[in-house]
């Protein structure tokens, strides 16, 4: 099978080494022409996935069209915010039937829309193309080194996700199947900005109690917004609602909990994302977020005081208090799902 896989950062990278793997015909597009030189001449990608050998049948190449003519399978996984501009310059170099396989997690700032919702707005309905996302707990570096992870692929046709489902399982990587598109793809966009607020509230130094307490009420926000969208209930305790909400919110390796960290501890905003040379997906999805709850009436506490700490200068200890302070309530009786 001939497989393009669109970006070749961390987690782009593991996935087509884990194809190229597997014998299939993989190749990744670059948009740095040393990540693509580092692939071909030396199986690696010091940048983006330092210390990984990586298959020698990969190959890599700064030219779209290159990578992904002729392919049978697209996985885009690329930024939220240049997905739109990916996706049209993808379009007419795309197979009709392709399956395109999303691993991207974000919201798009302005429209509010998710990854395959932008899909179905650029590419051409002629396609005929078919549609699956891939999401759950998975640090890049950890499936890199072949270290136990379970995802799940959700889709509207159950012989796509199963075709997708045996074309990523491993033994180190199970792959489970979903219905719910709408919920998956919401969890992993969503968890981004609890992890944020947990990075913030590590930064200050609080303990266990705080964390538990801030991860537990995110959830609850994740699922009231989920499910005020169309997604279920139960999809937000599952791999790519729970098991990525943790992961992401107590992980070193999370970007988003990085963030959130270091304005905990005094950062700037502008500061931090100066340096950065990957992306912190749960900034510009917080500002989506908050965005939809107001769009559609939803009251997320949380997500509203990351929204005013980043973006409108609110220091956390006032946010904290603020959160502390509300009006008591019982805990199921607030308007979410359960």
């Amino acid at each position: 099978m001939r497989i393009a896989v669109i970006g070749a950062g961390s987690w782009g990278t593991t996935l087509a080494d884990l194809l190229a793997g597997k014998s299939e015909q993989v190749g990744i597009w670059a948009f740095e022409p040393e990540v693509a030189e580092d692939i071909n001449a030396r199986h690696r990608n010091e940048l983006y996935l330092p210390g990984i050998a990586l298959a020698e049948s990969l190959r890599a190449d700064t030219d779209l069209g290159a990578v992904a003519r002729g392919a049978e399978v697209v996985v885009l996984v690329c930024p939220s915010h240049v997905m739109r501009s990916m996706l049209s310059g993808l379009a007419g170099h795309l197979n009709s039937g392709v399956v395109v396989v999303n691993a991207s997690k974000g919201l798009e700032s302005g429209t509010l829309l998710r990854m395959s919702q932008v899909e179905q707005d650029v590419l051409p309905a002629g396609l005929g193309y078919r549609h699956a996302t891939l999401s759950g707990p998975s640090f890049a570096l950890e499936v890199a080194r072949e270290q136990p992870t379970v995802v799940t692929v959700a889709g509207e046709h159950g012989e796509t996700t199963g075709m997708v489902q045996e074309l990523f399982s491993t033994s180190y990587l199970r792959v489970y199947t979903h219905d719910d598109i709408i919920g998956v793809e919401l969890g992993g966009a969503l968890k981004n900005v609890i992890a944020i607020a947990t990075g913030m509230i590590d930064g200050l130094g609080l303990g266990y109690n705080t964390r538990a307490a801030l991860i537990t009420r995110g959830l609850v926000e994740i699922t009231r917004l989920g499910v005020a969208l169309g997604s279920r209930p139960e999809t937000f305790s599952g791999i790519s609602g729970l098991g990525d909400l943790v992961l992401t919110c107590t992980g070193e390796l999370s970007r988003n909990r990085q963030v959130g960290l270091r304005i905990g501890r005094g950062e700037s905003l502008a500061g931090i994302t100066a340096k950065m040379r990957t992306v912190a997906e749960g900034i510009r999805t917080t500002e989506a977020t908050y965005l939809l709850a107001v769009k559609h009436g939803i009251h997320l506490p949380i997500t509203e005081q990351v929204y005013h700490i980043l973006f409108k200068g609110r220091s956390v200890r006032q946010s904290l208090d603020e959160l502390m302070k509300r009006e008591l309530k019982t805990e199921y009786d607030d308007g979410c799902c359960w």
